[in-house]
């Protein structure tokens, strides 16, 4: 038996909450759907895409690499649709966009993939650049959008946003990692810890501010503007960090596992959003852009 687009859907639901029961509460439907989904999709592939564990799931390494063609494939599809309804209305001139380092990775490939294939007609231009140096464009009327973290958007009365996520900060561990076991980690349990610090988009300042407050000096162990190195350093026992959830995976590159645990305490979140000038008369380019951006919002987002 050949899988469904619901299994697809139903399994990028769970991979995206991390369990069966949050996945169903987000899609309104009941849990044994789900995992009677899962559990088919499971067999027609022949590989296991979840651990079960008392906390949950955790997302296996097929299981992972099957979520990328998962969401392709679900993509692809609403890009069909679309296309009908927009082929009498094709949407043509150009866009200049806006996007931080880390939005680039982790947000902007999937929304621009669909744009691109929802308006083939429009000449998109794109620059990285930090999320205070795209404020400035913005407002200068020298972007027509930026994707950014929004959490600390400085010149609020100029700039007009929508949300598309909000990802919590969580702790990164190597496999076998003594806080993996507690039933609750503290955030004075993370000071005593060497720290990776990612120095991107306002991330370590987040994380200083945040573990600054308990009046203890973090111990910073490595500093970098790589996830990837953060994923590698962790997994190998260099330390552990915070980051949020948007940029987790349970791989680094060399195939290492590593563990993702919620802290107790307020910990802050990262709001991710498409950002555009106030009052600013926007092209048929841009307000599509801005739509697909919604459109692409995760599911627990809407």
């Amino acid at each position: 038996m050949s899988f469904t687009l619901r299994q697809l859907h139903y399994f990028v639901a769970v991979a995206e909450h991390g369990s069966v029961s949050h996945a169903a509460h987000a899609l309104a439907i009941s849990q044994s759907s789900v995992t009677a989904a899962i559990k088919d999709l499971e067999g027609d592939l022949g590989v296991k895409l979840f651990e079960r564990h008392s906390r949950g799931l955790n997302i296996t390494i097929r299981g992972h690499q099957f979520l990328r063609h998962a969401t392709d494939i679900l993509a692809a599809v609403s890009g069909a649709r679309r296309a009908f309804d927009t082929q009498d209305d094709a949407i043509t001139g150009q866009l200049q966009l806006g996007v931080t380092s880390l939005m680039a990775g982790y947000v902007m490939s999937d929304i621009l993939s669909k744009y691109r294939r929802a308006n083939p007609d429009v000449v998109v231009s794109a620059i990285e650049d930090s999320g205070e140096y795209l404020q400035h464009l913005l407002v200068g009327g020298e972007l027509d959008v930026a994707v950014m973290v929004t959490s600390n958007l400085r010149d609020k009365t100029a700039l007009q946003m929508e949300i598309l996520d909000v990802s919590p900060y969580r702790l990164w561990l190597p496999l076998g990692h003594h806080l993996a076991d507690q039933d609750s980690i503290s955030l004075a349990d993370v000071t005593a810890e060497p720290l990776i610090m990612l120095n991107v988009d306002e991330m370590e300042e987040e994380a200083v501010n945040l573990l600054s407050a308990l009046g203890t000096r973090p111990r910073v162990a490595f500093r970098t503007r790589s996830v990837e190195a953060v994923r590698s350093l962790v997994a190998t026992g260099a330390g552990v960090a915070l980051l949020p959830d948007l940029v987790y995976r349970p791989w680094s590159l060399e195939g290492d596992r590593i563990e993702s645990r919620d802290v107790s305490g307020a910990l802050p979140v990262v709001q991710v959003g498409v950002v555009w000038r106030r009052g600013s008369p926007l092209s048929a380019a841009a307000r599509d852009f801005i739509a697909i951006s919604q459109a692409n919002q995760p599911i627990g987002a809407r």
